[in-house]
């Protein structure tokens, strides 16, 4: 699997199956390398709340390429001329071959409940976290899951800021973590800085990787 950032949420996970996006914000993110309609292939978009930075292009995207749009019933119900898999969270389920587990973000969202994510395939784990504050049963997402990649929100503001994105890497302990959700508007943290400084010291076995938007990353 190699996992691309398209700036802000928005990932792209190249597998054996096809391609995954994550919260694909890109038409109208500065960051983003990509519009929507240079994707030209997905099989799944997952997508964890409502909010425009995240469901962004997801709908576009999935009437052009006939990718099914993973998300919780609220969400899914209001989507028009898409095929939506409405999920809930509690347990892995089988999505053509890709399994797919929504779980708990505490943030907020107008349809339906906000979440974070778990895609496993071709022997990898990724786990994105969405928007959410840092809660103690991330050591939970990291005991059932086991993800070997942790996608988290370091911003702050709307989000977990480096300090408490880097208490969760200590209890997620993921084999590496790619922080997210920064530097996008003015409001967020500017850099990942304090956050690879902070997992140095809180979680030192766990590998950070920065990405550039448009960068990706395989793990070895």
């Amino acid at each position: 699997m190699e996992v691309r950032w398209l700036g802000h949420a928005a990932f792209e996970l190249s597998t054996s199956l096809g391609k995954v996006l994550i919260d694909p914000f890109l038409n109208e993110n500065p960051l983003a390398p990509i519009k929507a309609k240079d994707v030209a292939e997905a099989k799944l978009i997952v997508v964890t709340h409502d909010h425009f930075d995240h469901l962004g292009d997801a709908v576009e995207i999935a009437r052009r390429t006939g990718a099914k749009i993973v998300a919780v019933p609220e969400l899914a119900a209001s989507l028009e001329g898409v095929e939506a898999v409405a999920v809930n969270m509690g347990s892995y389920v089988d999505i053509d071959g890709f399994k797919v587990a929504l779980v708990q973000a505490f943030h907020t969202a107008t349809k339906g409940a906000p979440v974070g994510c778990v895609v496993s395939v071709d022997g990898v784990t990724v786990y994105h976290a969405g928007d959410t504050a840092l809660f103690s049963d991330m050591r939970l997402i990291g005991e059932v899951y086991g993800p070997d990649i942790a996608l988290l929100p370091i911003g702050g503001y709307y989000t977990m800021g480096p300090r408490e994105a880097a208490i969760a890497v200590s209890l997620i302990r993921p084999k590496v973590a790619i922080p997210m959700h920064y530097a996008t508007f003015p409001v967020l943290v500017k850099g990942p800085e304090e956050f690879v400084e902070e997992v140095g010291r809180r979680a030192p076995g766990v590998r950070v990787v920065v990405l550039r938007p448009g960068e990706s990353f395989r793990l070895p």
